[in-house]
């Protein structure tokens, strides 16, 4: 029968001593991770206190019904002139846009200088209208055509 070695914790660097260890523990180990302990409630406090939002999530459709990559999309208050945030579309045409809750209506539409169609027409899109009541979801879809 093999018993364990006595110095199974014995560290070369550290010497054998074991007031070594315990030294080495209290100086470096611990504060990193009493470090790591308030650092994670710090920025579970941070969650709780985030701002109500809402989200507009949308997917550009080609012509043809596929969703279109890079498209940028632009958001604008219906009150508004110009857009207030500007988002691409990703590898599967969605994108998504967090806006402030509460009662509001939104334009969303497809910015497309230089987007063509792959015959190479230059491509259109109409501005879709958004309401949103409060904090909630809603989806979308900006339709090209040629």
């Amino acid at each position: 029968m093999i018993l364990p070695s006595r110095n199974l914790l014995a560290c070369p660097l550290l010497g054998r001593s074991g007031a070594v260890r315990i030294a080495f523990v209290l100086l470096f180990l611990l504060p990193g991770f009493s470090r790591c302990l308030v650092a994670g409630s710090v920025f579970g406090a941070e969650s709780k206190h985030e701002k109500p939002y809402a989200l507009i999530f949308g997917t550009v459709w080609e012509p043809d019904s596929r969703p279109m990559y890079g498209v940028k999309v632009r958001i604008r208050r219906e009150s508004d002139k110009k857009a207030r945030w500007e988002v691409s579309s990703d590898h599967n045409g969605e994108f998504a846009q967090r806006v402030p809750a509460g009662k509001q209506d939104y334009v969303v539409w497809a910015d497309l200088k230089g987007v063509t169609s792959a015959a190479g027409k230059p491509l259109h899109a109409e501005e879709v209208k958004v309401h949103i009541d409060n904090d909630e979801r809603d989806d979308i879809g900006v339709h090209l055509t040629e």
